[in-house]
């Protein structure tokens, strides 16, 4: 097998960008999809939390719950590929439209699409989509810390927000720390379909040097690198946040 690594020179501003353009993507979805896993997490767990004394509040608390079932089963159940086409040719047009959008209409509406619209549309399915495993991974977090501190915290007068902020988390996150960890090494390696509508990242610098010369060793061993560094990076600075050996089990 004879490789041309040669070919790569020519292209190094292109795998720069979209070296950049994957880093962003990614660091935007896993920001975004912590907040909203922490979020829909919260609602999930909030099934074994002392009922509110208002009737209103219960029901819409019941409520938010069914819909986060829902959202979390659409989102774990079905292809990121499928998510990333739903938001970008049917949920894209109608919020950013030059005539019918929702959000965004006019001139800021077609500007917005030819200048951000592929990425817009990438983050925002990456970020539904992590949120969705984000918020089972924080779930479990939390039922795996025993009732008991939770019901000493409430003996001491804490309420169920104060328990979960100052005693259950705290304990929870250090637990959730892999599985979080293995979510972004995900979202790293998912960010290559975001090609498919466009964006210009790390994928669609290799099959643009790939369609140019007919090579394909070249041009994807070289993004495998790049995706591997990465990820490994991710894991080892994540290392620095997990429970110590002597903690690990309690």
């Amino acid at each position: 097998m004879d490789l041309r690594w040669e070919i790569l020179a020519g292209y190094g501003p292109l795998f720069v960008s979209g070296l950049w353009m994957t880093v962003q993507l990614t660091i935007v979805s896993i920001g975004a999809g912590l907040v909203l896993g922490v979020l829909l997490g919260l609602v999930s767990s909030s099934r074994d939390a002392p009922p509110p004394k208002s009737a209103a509040l219960a029901w819409l608390l019941k409520a938010a719950r069914g819909v986060t079932v829902a959202y979390v089963a659409f989102f774990r159940g079905t292809p990121l590929f499928v998510q990333i086409l739903l938001v970008h040719f049917a949920l894209m047009p109608a919020l950013v439209h030059p005539d019918t959008g929702l959000l965004l209409s006019g001139e800021a509406a077609r500007e917005f699409r030819q200048s951000h619209g592929a990425f817009f549309s990438g983050a925002l399915a990456m970020t539904l989509n992590a949120g969705a495993y984000i918020s089972e991974i924080f779930r479990a977090g939390i039922q795996s810390i025993h009732t008991g501190q939770t019901q000493a915290a409430y003996s001491l007068g804490l309420t169920h927000g104060q328990a979960m902020r100052f005693v259950v988390l705290p304990q929870a996150f250090r637990r959730m720390v892999p599985a979080l960890v293995n979510e972004g090494v995900t979202l790293i390696k998912d960010s290559s379909l975001v090609s498919a509508i466009g964006l210009a990242e790390l994928a669609l610098a290799a099959r643009t040097v790939a369609g140019a010369y007919s090579r394909y060793w070249e041009p994807y061993l070289a993004i495998s690198a790049v995706y591997l560094v990465l990820t490994l990076t991710l894991s080892m600075l994540a290392k620095r946040l997990e429970a110590p050996s002597h903690l690990r089990g309690r």
